[in-house]
């Protein structure tokens, strides 16, 4: 598998129901592992662990590359110039975002700079709070809303501005209110991905023009949902 010019993929990918012990982690580097293991709840372990197992995996298919060999690095933050900016790839020019919540993890590779985000969406008064702090023209979409709808549309705004920030490389560091993400921004393709009921999920792509978007369901080469799952004895 090799990523086209122009080419924008997303896998979208449900944590595997299984212990930590019974995943295939052997790709990860001694940081991942380190943050891992600071999880006290094996779910949270499942979760990172194989979200970035994952992300390895996609990585390697498109760059050729072993998943243990790939080595991270940061951008300079966009805010103050500082080692810590969007996450890349120290030895290809593809560019990454990854994302996750509950049991949805969410990858996405491209030429361009590029965020994703999942969001669960929240109780009404948990989204009508929140909402508060964004855009005043977001806020008041939301708000116009009926009540029953406000989650739904404020999850779906919030996962919108998360991708969009992400893929600037600045996170929450700017201002949640700085930018209305309804639609696309200079520079910038936002678009709201399918995913299962219950979750809101957007692209941001760092292009003045549309891209031929992609979505997986599985992991490269895993037809059979086995992937990062250690084989038992029995199997």
């Amino acid at each position: 598998m090799q990523q086209q010019q122009n080419d924008v993929q997303v896998w979208a990918l449900r944590v595997p129901g299984v212990s930590a012990s019974s995943l295939d982690l052997s790709a990860l580097d001694a940081e991942e592992r380190r943050r891992m293991d600071v999880f006290v709840r094996d779910v949270d372990r499942v979760r990172y662990g194989f979200a970035h197992a994952a992300l390895r995996t996609v990585l390697a298919a498109l760059t050729g590359s072993a998943p243990e060999l790939l080595r991270f690095a940061r951008a300079s933050c966009p805010c103050c110039g500082g080692p810590h900016g969007r996450p890349v790839l120290a030895s290809s020019t593809l560019e990454f975002s990854l994302s996750y919540s509950q049991d949805l993890v969410l990858i996405g590779a491209a030429s361009d700079p590029i965020g994703v985000d999942v969001e669960p969406v929240p109780q009404l008064e948990v989204a009508e709070q929140l909402a508060k702090a964004l855009h005043p023209a977001e806020c008041e979409e939301v708000e116009a809303a009926l009540p029953e709808d406000r989650p739904a549309v404020f999850a779906r705004l919030w996962a919108r501005k998360e991708a969009y920030l992400k893929g600037l490389g600045t996170g929450l560091g700017r201002d949640a209110a700085a930018d209305d993400v309804r639609g696309d921004l200079p520079g910038w393709c936002l678009t709201d991905l399918p995913v299962d009921g219950g979750y809101a999920a957007a692209l941001a792509v760092g292009s003045p023009m549309p891209s031929t978007v992609r979505v997986h369901r599985a992991l490269p080469g895993d037809r059979a949902g086995a992937s990062l799952r250690r084989r038992s004895s029995h199997e």
